[in-house]
């Protein structure tokens, strides 16, 4: 799948490991710390580490009608749509974060107290947040799976944001001590941006989107079909699955200079999706077929 880039390898790949406001907390300089092919290397070893662990994840909580390698090979390939989803990115960092919240927001409905739980995955956002600052809009996630696994308890709506605030506290005591907390309220000036209503958008780039949206649509569709004959944990997932689909894409105006490797995102709850159609499809030759379709579509617009 990554064959494209390695045949038009760019010739300088800059990797920029945090947000800028949190270098005084974990001052790393990786900006050009790899070349190109050492930096498509990792990546692709990332990508397959994640695939790994996303696949075992949504084999564990049985999200699927039976265990297969459909959730990590969707996974690859969702990752391997357009050139910039294969090189070091924030994005790409923080989608282990992003797999490891999905487990535990699947756990939330089987724990009797979950306030430990969400204070964890207030915590893991925030950290997210000092990688790519988009990642923020996770918060939106903890109150939508509260209220699809778990009955009104303010103790653990309350919880996340603590656990999101306890991350920042510690990082405004650093700006506070090096004297420039006025520098510390400028990282929220972006939570005003309004959101756009023109996209300047070259279609030609997204036609490879087509194979997708269709595997989607069908997928979508045999989900409404056994939607009331499956168990209500996995409904719930499904729907928590679509939420972070929608708000992981719509994150992007946070950032007002984002890049297209922010939808890196959305590809852990729509390779989920991608999965559940193939592993329910009948006709073999046709869903064989559409996949095949898929993959040299995706190959096609990586080369032209």
């Amino acid at each position: 799948m990554r064959i494209a880039i390695f045949y038009e390898t760019p010739t300088q790949l800059n990797f920029d490991f945090l947000e800028p406001f949190a270098r005084l907390l974990i001052n790393v300089d990786l900006d050009n710390a790899f070349t190109a092919p050492t930096n498509i290397f990792i990546a692709a070893v990332l990508v397959y580490l994640q695939a790994l662990i996303f696949n075992r994840i949504v084999n564990n909580h049985n999200l699927l009608a039976k265990p297969s390698f459909l959730p990590g090979l969707m996974f690859v390939t969702g990752t391997s749509l357009f050139m910039p989803f294969m090189i070091l990115s924030p994005a790409l960092i923080c989608n282990f974060l992003l797999i490891w919240i999905i487990d535990k927001f699947l756990k939330l409905g089987k724990s009797a107290n979950s306030i430990t739980t969400v204070f964890d995955i207030g915590m893991i956002i925030a950290i997210g947040t000092l990688v790519y600052f988009p990642f923020m809009a996770m918060l939106l996630m903890i109150f939508l799976a509260l209220l699809l696994f778990r009955s009104f308890n303010w103790r653990e709506w309350v919880a996340g944001l603590i656990g999101f605030i306890t991350v920042f506290f510690f990082l405004a005591v650093l700006y506070y001590w090096n004297d420039n907390l006025s520098s510390f309220y400028q990282i929220w000036k972006p939570l005003g941006n309004k959101f756009p209503s023109v996209f300047k958008i070259n279609y030609n780039d997204y036609l490879v989107l087509i194979p997708v949206i269709i595997i989607i649509i069908l997928a979508s569709l045999q989900l409404r079909e056994n939607f009331f004959r499956s168990f209500i944990s996995t409904r719930k997932s499904f729907q928590l699955l679509f939420f972070m689909f929608i708000v992981s894409g719509a994150s992007f105006y946070l950032k007002p200079d984002f890049r297209t490797w922010h939808f890196l995102l959305c590809v852990p709850p729509g390779a989920v999706l991608l999965a559940y159609y193939f592993s329910n499809a009948k006709k073999r030759w046709f869903y064989e077929t559409l996949f095949l379709l898929f993959v040299l579509s995706v190959q096609y617009f990586l080369f032209v």
